[in-house]
């Protein structure tokens, strides 16, 4: 949620609320619906955008009625343009965007995220349930926010303001001690995803993070994250018993074809149906009505 818009002065908070709506249609980001939330409640007609590009780790980017706007964030200006990083206000609790026009900075924008309201019961039955044995929230944003949300929901391990090459190296060294699940929502997160063993793509995502991701969400809610891990666990299930159980029938039929209780033909025909009995076992699954799911919706 947008609670805060911090102009620069000579600007006024419409002007750059409506900037920024109008180049966040065309992102992905999470807090673009928060943007355009703010904008539709303003009554703010959105400006045609032109040249709108976002890469990973670098912001938005657009021309507006010729002017260029940027939307990026406080660490990207710090280094880099220190006479625009002075001119930032105090941080705080919560998220934040920084606006530049031609390169003068123009806004800050302040969010608050409230966690998921399934989120807490989500991540504590990982381990329990589901045998996790570490969980990290890995994130881009700021130290304060980060650790909000880790303490919200119980997470004990949490890296914040990470650069999606730092995240690809966190995920690649968690992943050589042991198989990893990366679930990311943002185009930032589709190298991390890609670096994974499993990677989900959850909720609003770009094309680069569907195609990056082992399994897309569709519907933003940790309800069916907690049901495809359901479906994992069945279908590896139901694959051991096929190919252990048609294994072990095919050996015992082997013994008996070997002793000469069964003839050449007779043994063909029976693996036959050894073969259609694991194919049986394992369309199971199909015509399973009902879902598992530790959470409610």
């Amino acid at each position: 949620m947008l609670t805060e818009i911090f102009p620069a002065p000579g600007i006024s908070k419409e002007d750059v609320l409506q900037w920024t709506a109008s180049l966040e249609r065309y992102s992905k980001h999470p807090l673009s619906g928060a943007i355009l939330n703010a904008a539709v409640q303003a009554q703010l007609p959105l400006v045609k955008a032109k040249s709108v590009s976002e890469r990973p780790g670098q912001g938005l980017i657009g021309q507006l009625d010729g002017d260029e706007i940027r939307i990026t964030h406080r660490k990207k200006l710090v280094g880099t343009l220190e006479n625009i990083a002075a001119l930032l206000p105090p941080t705080s609790a919560g998220l934040e965007c920084v606006i530049l026009r031609n390169g003068m900075y123009a806004a800050t924008l302040r969010f608050l995220d409230a966690p998921r309201a399934d989120g807490q019961s989500f991540i504590s039955h990982l381990a329990p349930i589901h045998q996790f044995r570490k969980i990290i929230l890995l994130s881009g944003d700021r130290a304060s926010e980060v650790e909000y949300l880790a303490k919200t929901l119980g997470i004990k391990n949490a890296l914040a303001s990470q650069s999606p090459e730092q995240k690809v190296a966190v995920v690649r060294a968690e992943t050589a001690k042991s198989p990893t699940l990366f679930m990311g929502d943002g185009i930032n997160d589709a190298p991390a995803l890609a670096s994974a063993t499993v990677g989900i793509a959850f909720g609003q995502y770009s094309n680069a993070t569907a195609e990056a991701a082992g399994a897309v969400i569709l519907d933003s809610t940790l309800v069916k994250v907690d049901e495809l891990l359901h479906i994992s666990i069945a279908m590896r299930r139901i694959l051991l018993q096929s190919v252990i159980g048609g294994m072990a029938l095919s050996i015992i039929a082997m013994g008996f074809a070997a002793w000469g209780f069964i003839p050449p033909v007779k043994g063909a025909l029976l693996q036959e149906g050894i073969d259609v009995l694991a194919i049986l076992n394992s369309l199971r699954l199909t015509f399973k009505r009902k879902i598992e799911s530790d959470l409610t919706a």
